[in-house]
């Protein structure tokens, strides 16, 4: 038996008190969802770049252990539902790194999502167990395949029909197609969270049937098939462009919340921030189309009915600038490859004199002007995957994730 000093005594009674009243509220669920980035492509290998930045440092020792291994969370579970048309399948257990995109459903993979950083601040603010249901597939859109019941059916622009008409398409066939798609994602996500609920005890062992649970929250970050959809957004870039994703992400946010019978649920929209802030844009070029998609995923928040139930959280202020610059600075070395070997007129290989190993010479100088030692070195560590996938940067993916479980928490206390 123990002997504990006596003056610990109150202090032992008091953690067996406050643990018995965690675990008596029901068990907290978020249901997480979207495209690619919330799939998520930050490998556990850019963690290092958060190490050596004063911003994410401190967020960094919440995600590794003392060995500097990422953690195992021994009071949030999760249930991830993912993968291709014909691999669809599932992963589940305690939340830790790896449940990122995976090429295996059932595999841990060497990627996170915006799940890991999500589940660590939820419970560090909740202090109770928490429940993560996740559903995410690459390359989705909501006009279609997470179209909700209540959007109806897909809407054909005459811009469409023309383009189907002179691609020798049959319209009927190409209706019934596009009937069958229309939706079937968002059926699969509700279909998912159904059955983790319908059995807790298979992903979560520890629940207790008599706490019951509580759908508390959704985050939802998805939106680069749709603001790259010209046929079905004709106007795009255009005031008002995007009206319609407006009105079909209302419709999600009502019907999931009537689909999981979740009236009170808090709803979170990633506003998708690919590129980062507009004024930081190297290009004019895509900051109408850019910036007026934003608008129109921020827009439902503003909504009456959805006054302080539903927040749009911009993820652009966590784009990281510098693998940004460093990435522009690539396009130019690679642009100067191509004047150096046409001989362009503008440039130092007008006249066709340099030969190969001159043409190398001129072009490593030219890049170690644009790109020094340490942007090479950071490059290495802080990204591992295409600017589309925010670099794949554990930084910004990591942040994103914290910054949702913020807002769930902001909403549920006021």
């Amino acid at each position: 038996m123990i002997n504990f000093p006596t003056s610990f005594l109150p202090f032992f009674i008091l953690g067996l008190w406050t643990c018995s009243a965690v675990y008596a509220k029901p068990l907290k669920v978020y249901v997480l969802c979207g495209q690619s980035n919330m799939e998520g492509h930050a490998k556990i290998s850019t963690f290092e770049a958060m190490r050596i930045d004063p911003l994410t440092k401190p967020m960094l020792k919440e995600m590794v252990d003392g060995q500097g291994d990422p953690v195992v969370c021994d009071q949030v579970w999760i249930s991830y539902y993912t993968g291709g048309r014909d691999n669809k399948g599932e992963g589940f257990g305690k939340l830790t790194a790896g449940f990122g995109s995976r090429r295996d459903p059932a595999q841990a993979s060497d990627n996170i999502g915006p799940e890991f950083t999500f589940g660590i601040y939820m419970q560090k603010g909740l202090q109770e167990p928490v429940l993560i249901i996740k559903t995410a597939w690459g390359g989705k859109s909501m006009h279609t395949d997470f179209r909700p019941p209540s959007a109806g059916p897909y809407p054909f622009s005459e811009q469409e029909l023309e383009n189907l008409k002179k691609r020798g398409k049959n319209l009927k066939e190409a209706k019934a197609e596009k009937t069958e798609q229309t939706g079937r994602f968002y059926r699969l996500m509700i279909e998912h969270v159904r059955k983790v609920l319908g059995d807790v005890k298979r992903v979560y062992p520890g629940y207790d049937p008599s706490k019951g649970y509580e759908i508390a929250g959704f985050a939802w970050f998805q939106g680069w098939n749709d603001m790259v959809a010209s046929g079905t957004y004709p106007n795009r870039g255009q005031p008002g462009g995007y009206d319609a994703y407006s009105e079909c992400l209302a419709h999600f946010i009502r019907d999931v919340r009537k689909d999981l019978k979740a009236p009170e649920m808090k709803f979170v929209i990633g506003v998708m921030g690919v590129g980062g802030p507009l004024d930081k844009y190297d290009s004019p070029r895509y900051v109408p189309i850019h910036g007026s998609f934003r608008e129109a995923m921020v827009a439902p928040a503003s909504l009456p009915e959805f006054k302080g139930n539903v927040m749009a959280v911009p993820t652009a202020p966590f784009w990281d600038s510098r693998l940004q610059e460093i990435e522009d600075n690539q396009g130019k070395v690679k642009q100067m490859a191509g004047f150096l070997k046409s001989k362009h007129k503008d440039h130092s290989n007008k006249d066709g004199a340099m030969d190969s190993k001159a043409q190398k010479a001129y072009l490593e100088k030219y890049r170690k002007e644009l790109i020094s030692a340490e942007d090479e070195t950071y490059d290495k560590i802080a990204r591992s995957n295409a600017a589309y996938h925010y670099f794949g940067s554990a930084k910004t993916i990591a942040r994103i994730g914290k910054a949702f479980a913020e807002a769930i928490i902001q909403m549920r206390k006021k």
